[in-house]
């Protein structure tokens, strides 16, 4: 007896989907693991990491269970190896317990000065924050947060207020000394020595300019450079604010191989989208906003939390700045 069995014919559209899948999700992957930069859409491209890496794993898996092996194992292996980059920022990393001057530091970007003055401030109250760092800070957002109170629980000031977004500010409990640590730039970055009880720590409220702008990301390339590398014979620093970079960008991570730890990461909660903070299906939630901190500092705490009338979350996190 003869068989007549026919074989079903493999979908010829279907297999050149997953091929340009792969080509798409390769190519993106290269741009992230060796540190191009790139144009602005390279940029963009590269700060949707975590969602390229899910999409490129869950694509890889269809591929082999439709026995598409080449393509289902390229795309599986490249994905394993961004997991392998992407995953550890959920997980808590092990660190001792710090001994120092206890510090909670809130950075907060405030949409050209339209957030809520008395929402900021009724947050700094009750998470007893001792530094605020603020960008976009306008002159009228400062009178406004005066009427608020603002002075009442963090007196000491330097503020670089302009009007638009590129103004920006600190506000202490702890009395401050104005720092120039950044070369000139777009926006403007404050700075300030602050007078801690223990040892003292400088803190940079960043802001440099976005990669996506029609210019084109040089200016922001050129700002992430010049922010301050950790000083191994002085003050102690931290840099908090809107980087516009995500941990995949090869600007913020040079900063950490230069001796900074990302507050965010070394907490597990470095997966946490602050931009924007209504989250929709676009643009995706990414993680923009950022504290930076010497890697002698031991972070305890981290929240991340919407700030009514800002397009940004604030973040707050408590450290311990040690007695050297």
């Amino acid at each position: 007896m003869v068989s007549t069995e026919v074989k079903p014919r493999k979908n010829g559209f279907a297999t050149f989907l997953l091929v340009v899948c792969a080509m798409l999700f390769v190519a993106t992957a290269m741009v992230r693991l060796l540190g191009i930069d790139g144009n602005r859409y390279m940029i963009a491209a590269t700060s949707l990491t975590p969602y390229v890496t899910v999409a490129g794993l869950l694509i890889g898996l269809f591929a082999l269970f439709r026995k598409r092996w080449v393509v289902g194992l390229t795309m599986t292996l490249v994905g394993v190896v961004l997991i392998a980059n992407v995953a550890p920022r959920a997980f808590p990393d092990a660190r001792p317990n710090g001994v120092g001057q206890q510090v909670r530091l809130m950075t907060s970007n405030l949409l050209t000065g339209i957030a809520d003055a008395d929402a900021i401030v009724r947050e700094v109250k009750a998470r007893r924050v001792d530094v605020l760092a603020m960008q976009e800070l306008t002159p009228e957002m400062v009178r406004d947060l005066d009427r608020a109170g603002l002075g009442q629980v963090l007196p000491n000031r330097v503020f670089l207020d302009e009007p638009g977004g590129s103004g920006s500010g600190i506000a202490s409990r702890y009395p401050l000394t104005q720092r120039n640590l950044t070369p000139p730039g777009t926006l403007r970055q404050a700075a300030a020595l602050v007078d801690l009880p223990g040892k003292d720590v400088e803190v940079v409220s960043v802001h440099p300019l976005p990669p996506v702008v029609t210019e084109g990301p040089e200016a922001w390339q050129r700002e992430l450079a010049g922010l301050p590398a950790p000083d191994s014979t002085g003050a102690i620093r931290v840099l908090a604010g809107d980087f516009n970079a995500t941990l995949d960008h090869v600007g913020l991570r040079r900063l950490l191989n230069k001796g900074y730890v990302d507050a965010a990461d070394q907490v597990g909660k470095g997966l946490i989208h602050t931009w924007p903070s209504k989250a929709g299906i676009w643009p995706p939630p990414v993680t923009i906003d950022h504290v930076l901190v010497d890697s002698k500092i031991v972070v305890d705490t981290l929240d991340v939390f919407d700030v009514p009338g800002s397009d940004h979350r604030a973040v707050v996190t408590q450290f311990v700045v040690p007695r050297l």
